[in-house]
């Protein structure tokens, strides 16, 4: 059968056309990804970049929760757009205590990867209870409940820092002992500021390795 006999039976037949499709996609899917699986640079830590404080750790969970992530990437491509806006692009090892990684690809909001430092934590805490107060033309909604609710994680905490050191995250035991009194009498906000404060902080303003 030659080549045109071949396409016109893919056309005819929509289940082999449909095979064919998903074929050829994960050949290009493993082509692309195979790659990442084995090279270690990838995985590992650059350098400065350090695993999440417990405080950070309570106040990532409820960036997820609240659905942050659904409107704010963590990913400055390597554009000069991006770069002049953002900052210095993100390098894939400074996700590598991400479990999981938030890179994200939707901006109703900015990108938040170069947020930390850039703003006091007063103006988060604004920000967070009421947007328009710093931003007039923002359409985020308000968060006031997390000055609230305390950031208390109990011994869930100690769990989840030991799962991440099976994982490779280098907590000592000291850290993980201190984790309860690290964020006892923090409230949610508290905890979230604090995450938001350390995104993206690892990588000098030159932009480094």
């Amino acid at each position: 059968m030659n080549g045109v006999g071949l396409h016109k039976r893919l056309e005819a037949n929509t289940g082999l056309l449909i095979f064919g499709i998903l074929f050829v996609s994960a050949i290009g899917g493993l082509v692309q990804v195979l790659p990442s699986i084995f090279q270690d640079s990838l995985a590992a830590p650059s350098a400065g970049v350090k695993p999440h404080s417990p405080a950070e750790l309570v106040g990532r969970d409820i960036y997820i929760r609240e659905g942050c992530s659904t409107c704010h990437s963590q990913q400055v491509r390597p554009l000069l757009a991006e770069v002049k806006r953002y900052g210095p692009f993100s390098r894939a090892g400074e996700s590598a205590y991400d479990r999981p990684f938030l890179w994200g690809s939707k901006r109703t909001g900015p990108d938040l990867h170069r947020v930390g430092g850039r703003y006091s934590d007063e103006w988060q805490r604004l920000h967070l209870l009421d947007p328009r107060t710093v931003v007039p033309n923002s359409i985020m909604p308000a968060y006031p409940w997390l000055a609230e609710r305390p950031a208390d994680a109990g011994p869930d905490i100690q769990l989840r820092m030991r799962a991440l050191r099976s994982l490779g995250h280098p907590y000592s035991d000291a850290d993980i002992e201190a984790a309860p009194a690290a964020i006892e009498g923090l409230t949610e906000m508290d905890a979230l500021v604090a995450y938001l404060q350390g995104l993206g902080t690892a990588m000098p303003a030159g932009g480094g390795r």
